[in-house]
């Protein structure tokens, strides 16, 4: 099993090219955590104070609907990417959603103040902080537009790219409500993909 420092290096080596001796800067701050399968890395109302690498598990963003009650699916992350709810992050105010383990998972995070205090060092995390607004404002307008220009069937797609094995990890109505979709559409989105099958 890889140690916290070979998974800091890897990923981040990876993501902003940050060197051994800027993750070493950043070691102390990093803290591993085991979260349930049904537990939250954090909850509406409440400010998100951690940016976390998921080293294992599944977790979805998602929010309550104030009328119906009815949950609406909005990210899926899972290993090896980051998990945050950004705006909320970077702004240091209550998260509008809930961030919830869908699979007993672990991971890696820094607390905001510890990451604030990094980007005012004269290694590459500034430019570490430039790489993850980047990728958490394209994700975001990368998911309006899936609503905007492509079929359900697309969406799912995407979604099993993004996340390998995912069909066969959660529940089917998960999916559905990530989708926009109800669960007979997503028994036909299957089963067509399924016959395209050489």
């Amino acid at each position: 099993m890889e140690s916290k420092q070979e998974v800091l290096n890897d990923l981040l080596g990876k993501f902003a090219e940050l060197s051994a001796n800027d993750v070493n800067v950043s070691l102390p701050y990093w803290r591993t955590r085991k979260i349930e399968k049904s537990d939250f890395f954090n909850m509406q109302n409440i400010v998100c104070t951690d940016l976390a690498l998921i080293t294992k598990g599944l977790f979805r963003i998602y929010y309550v609907h104030p009328e119906t009650q009815e949950e609406k699916n909005i990210y899926f992350f899972s290993e090896r990417q980051f998990l945050v709810s950004f705006r909320s992050f970077v702004n240091q105010y209550p998260c509008a959603y809930y961030i919830q383990a869908m699979e007993d998972a672990e991971i890696i995070s820094i607390n905001y103040n510890d990451l604030q205090y990094l980007y005012g060092t004269p290694t590459g995390w500034p430019r570490f902080g430039r790489l993850i607004a980047e990728l958490f404002f394209n994700q975001s307008q990368a998911r309006t537009e899936e609503f905007m220009f492509n079929t359900a069937e697309e969406r799912y797609l995407k979604m099993i790219t993004q996340h390998p094995n995912i069909v066969s990890r959660i529940p089917a109505y998960h999916i559905s409500s990530y989708l926009g979709i109800k669960n007979p559409s997503l028994t036909r989105i299957k089963k067509r993909l399924s016959q395209q099958k050489p």
